[in-house]
């Protein structure tokens, strides 16, 4: 038995909405056994499936075929997660935060601002 991939990972809840697995799809951020996949590519059963939703990339080896949406339980079942693990809390980029009122940031605190989100050599 198959599905269609962005059905299935809309089914077993690696995306939120089935329209934005297809638009992964599209998108070239879905790979089928490392090839690009578009929306309607069959998976089966053993196919890898890597999808880059999120900022982080989940790969994930297909146990059961789902056309449906299913619950969190029955969908952690339907696969085997090869994921390496999401980055820890502290290393996430801390957001640049301004005093409410502080008025038009000046040309220095822009400067600031952009070598802080890395935009600055």
């Amino acid at each position: 038995m198959s599905a269609r991939v962005d059905s299935w990972v809309w089914a077993v809840r690696l995306t939120k909405t089935r329209s934005q697995a297809a638009a992964a799809c599209r998108a070239g951020h879905v790979k089928v056994n490392g090839e690009r996949a578009k929306p309607a590519q069959p998976v089966k059963p053993g196919d890898e499936v890597r999808v880059f939703h999120g900022g982080r990339e989940r790969i994930v080896e297909v146990k059961v075929i789902h056309t449906k949406r299913v619950g969190p339980p029955v969908a952690v079942e339907a696969y085997v997660d090869n994921s390496p693990p999401p980055p820890p809390r502290e290393e996430v980029a801390v957001a640049a935060v301004r005093d409410r009122g502080a008025g038009r940031p000046t040309k220095r605190d822009r400067r600031e601002l952009d070598e802080l989100r890395g935009r600055r050599a």
